[in-house]
């Protein structure tokens, strides 16, 4: 009997500044590591501005893990509100409708998705509603079509419950 296995995907480094860069609704994503076939995570970094934040929304498999690099960043999940600074970590589950806001001028964090039941999709939403740029900058804000938002979400496993978080002060 001949068993055929998938070779494991090897080790990564990923240098400070590097990655895909995407203009990704009015904010900048670098996607690290690819979730990919064999792998049971990925890493996306974004920067974002002030009051940032997206719909309410609930990813039917993938757990988010968010590390907060820079800033200040408002946390929602179910009924619990966390408001964490550099260092901080919010978990995220599946299942559960959670949504954040960037309360500081600007914030850098990272988000960690995983799953048990299939490779994370995430990544690739953000690749595609996001607009591959050359250069690690934020974008100049524009319009957001949140049908077409709610669509993409929805064929990597998210659904769109609600508004993003309202503006701030």
């Amino acid at each position: 009997m001949s068993t055929t296995t998938t070779p494991a995907r090897g080790p990564e480094v990923i240098a400070p500044g590097s990655g895909q860069h995407l203009h990704f609704l009015n904010h900048l994503a670098t996607v690290k590591v690819r979730g990919g076939a064999d792998g049971a995570l990925s890493v996306v970094e974004f920067a974002a501005p002030r009051g940032l934040g997206p719909p309410l929304h609930r990813h039917d498999d993938e757990d988010e893990l968010f590390v907060v690099l820079s800033g200040e960043v408002a946390f929602h999940c179910g009924d619990d509100r966390l408001l964490t600074g550099e260092g901080g970590i919010a978990f995220l589950p599946h299942g559960i409708p959670h949504t954040f806001q960037v309360h500081s001028e600007t914030a850098t964090f990272v988000c960690v998705t995983g799953s048990r039941a299939q490779a994370p999709r995430f990544d690739l939403m953000v690749t595609a509603l996001g607009v591959p740029t050359p250069s690690p900058t934020l974008p100049e804000p524009g319009p957001i079509d949140p049908g077409h938002v709610a669509e993409v979400c929805g064929e990597h496993g998210i659904q769109i419950l609600g508004p993003p978080p309202a503006p701030l002060d």
